[in-house]
């Protein structure tokens, strides 16, 4: 079973809240979840994000896979670490021959 942290939706049109909870990934988004790990309000000014570290912390040693946005705000609250991208050397210039007339 792959088991995911991702966003659930609730409010009304034009009004959302989100939960942050542990899924299988193959159910409907706002469907069944396993765990509610938190919630979210990106209305609030600034956006409001409580976060059970425990239970996120827990959840992710068991092999949950955050998806891009929960794993964003979990970087942003201190729960997760955020990576470094990889340096990448900069790919080597061939050299060409030039012609001289003598």
């Amino acid at each position: 079973m792959a088991v995911k942290m991702r966003l659930t939706r609730l409010g009304d049109k034009r009004t959302p809240f989100y939960r942050i909870v542990v899924a299988d990934s193959r159910k409907a988004r706002d469907g069944e979840y396993i765990d509610l790990v938190g919630t979210y309000d990106p209305l609030k000014n600034p956006e409001e994000v409580k976060i059970d570290v425990e239970k996120a912390k827990k959840w992710i040693s068991q092999g949950a896979q955050p998806t891009d946005t929960v794993k964003a705000l979990l970087v942003k609250n201190n729960v997760l670490e955020a990576k470094k991208p990889a340096k990448t050397k900069p790919a080597k210039k061939t050299a060409t021959k030039t012609e001289t007339k003598a």
